[in-house]
């Protein structure tokens, strides 16, 4: 866990050491009044999204808050594990869809929420919810939605800075030579989003871990509940690939917020029976490269990688 910790710290320092410097860069070559407006405006939209965003994936998800005499059992495991992580107890909303999955989030105007999907409390036992909700508190208690929101600022500005030196270049290059410089920072522009972008990327990735590490923690017995986790990660990745497969589930947007990534879920082998068998499966999967290079492009872990530090906690 102190090794997971640092790991965060330094990706984050090495993101914002970065920005830094390349913004200084540009700042000292092109003048501070142009980038210095786009960092504004890119810090609006941030912003606005960040305020906006729980509307935007209620409207997707299909969600709507879930009334106390529904799921009582739910109600109560997400009071105690609210409690059990030191925080207000959040919204429990529902989303109508078929997918399994769960995820967190909220604004200053909406408050925290937590969803689960119809598919997910179809899929999973009891236990198996109650494990992904630990798992969803962790992103709150952790503060995960500030977070993010503030480290995608970084990769936008670069991103909007680059089309912007390059449209720059585009017109001033018609008259001057100056346009050669502005394209070549444009491109230096959209390289630095490019790698601050897979930063982020490892950062969320980071955090999915850390709110893992945390459902474990507030389970009422530990080993259960990292095996409990186990299971209902191993369950979701198998029933979305094979959903996936027959066409049967699209990816969405915000897939940063869900319990697993649909675009990188694997096949896990459902003709073993029993959710045990599943996780032995999933266990004994080798990490390929291809494997590896997917996963830089993702918002969660490998999910064997996954499950390999969940049981890591369990035998811990």
């Amino acid at each position: 866990m102190r090794m997971l910790r640092l790991s965060m710290i330094g990706t984050l320092m090495v993101v914002i050491a970065v920005s830094t410097l390349a913004l200084a860069l540009i700042l000292d070559l092109v003048g501070a009044f142009s980038v210095t407006t786009l960092l504004a405006l890119t810090a609006v939209f941030n912003l606005a999204q960040w305020l906006l965003a729980p509307y935007v994936v209620e409207s997707i998800y299909k969600v709507r808050e879930l009334g106390e005499y529904e799921y009582p059992w739910l109600h109560e495991a997400l009071e105690r594990l609210s409690a059990k992580s030191g925080i207000r107890k959040p919204k429990l909303m529902i989303s109508d869809i078929d997918a399994p999955n769960a995820f967190a989030y909220g604004s200053p105007l909406t408050g925290n929420r937590v969803a689960v999907t119809r598919g997910l409390l179809e899929l999973l036992d009891r236990d198996e919810v109650e494990a992904v909700i630990g798992h969803e508190i962790g992103h709150l208690r952790h503060r995960d939605v500030q977070i993010m929101t503030f480290l995608s600022l970084l990769p936008s500005l670069f991103y909007l800075l680059g089309r912007t030196l390059m449209y720059s270049a585009y017109y001033e290059g018609r008259r001057e030579e100056r346009g050669g410089g502005l394209l070549l920072l444009g491109v230096g522009s959209m390289i630095v989003y490019f790698v601050l972008s897979l930063l982020v990327l490892h950062f969320s990735r980071l955090r999915e871990y850390y709110a893992d590490y945390h459902s474990v923690m507030v389970a009422p017995d530990r080993r259960r509940g990292a095996y409990r986790l186990m299971e209902a990660l191993a369950k979701i990745v198998d029933y979305t690939s094979r959903m996936k497969a027959k066409g049967r589930i699209t990816t969405t947007g915000f897939r940063e917020l869900l319990i697993i990534d649909p675009e990188t879920s694997i096949r896990a082998a459902s003709e073993l029976r029993g959710d045990r068998g599943l996780v032995e499966r999933v266990l004994r999967k080798e990490v390929t490269w291809a494997d590896s290079l997917l996963e830089l492009f993702s918002t969660h872990p490998n999910i064997v990688k996954r499950l390999k530090a969940l049981e890591e906690l369990a035998r811990g």
